[in-house]
């Protein structure tokens, strides 16, 4: 894949095996705000290894968003039968509202050919995440009770 250039001075590309401390480095330091929002420690970002994330980097499509040699934003695809599920969208949390978690939304969108939809969820109480879903076309299919402290959101976009 081609770099892509937004306007926001970054380049998103695929992510390597070697890129895998990083972007774990990178996703616990962005999901620090969710779990204290949630009150749990525990979320699946925050316990992955290194290693998890090698095997998602070798098994399905990541994308990095880097400047210069920094990666300052990370995002996964998974394909399962005709829909991509996105996950773990993450950015820097010194860049965060720059536009760097549309570009990489954008980006797997374009990455991922031959699937009909893209879905995500996120927790009921993450705003921001909901709002950035809903204004990438992303609409709520359903809510899933996890505990008593968490409900998922499950959104849909169509490809």
């Amino acid at each position: 894949m081609a770099d892509i250039d937004v306007d926001i001075d970054v380049d998103i590309e695929r992510a390597r095996p070697e890129d895998a401390g990083e972007i774990l480095t990178l996703q616990r330091a962005a999901y620090v705000t969710e779990a204290q929002l949630y009150g749990d420690p525990f979320i699946g970002a925050l316990v992955e290894s290194a290693d998890q994330v090698r095997e998602v980097i070798a098994t399905g499509v990541v994308l990095k968003a880097t400047e210069g040699s920094r990666i300052v934003g990370s995002v996964r695809g998974k394909v399962s039968g005709s829909t991509c599920l996105v996950g773990r969208l993450v950015v820097a949390p010194d860049r965060q509202g720059e536009g760097i978690g549309t570009a990489l939304l954008t980006a797997i969108h374009e990455t991922v050919p031959g699937v009909t939809a893209f879905d995500l969820f996120t927790g009921h109480l993450s705003g921001g995440n909901l709002r950035l879903y809903r204004r990438l076309g992303y609409r709520e299919t359903h809510r899933e009770r996890l505990q008593d402290h968490l409900t998922l959101v499950h959104l849909r976009r169509d490809a």
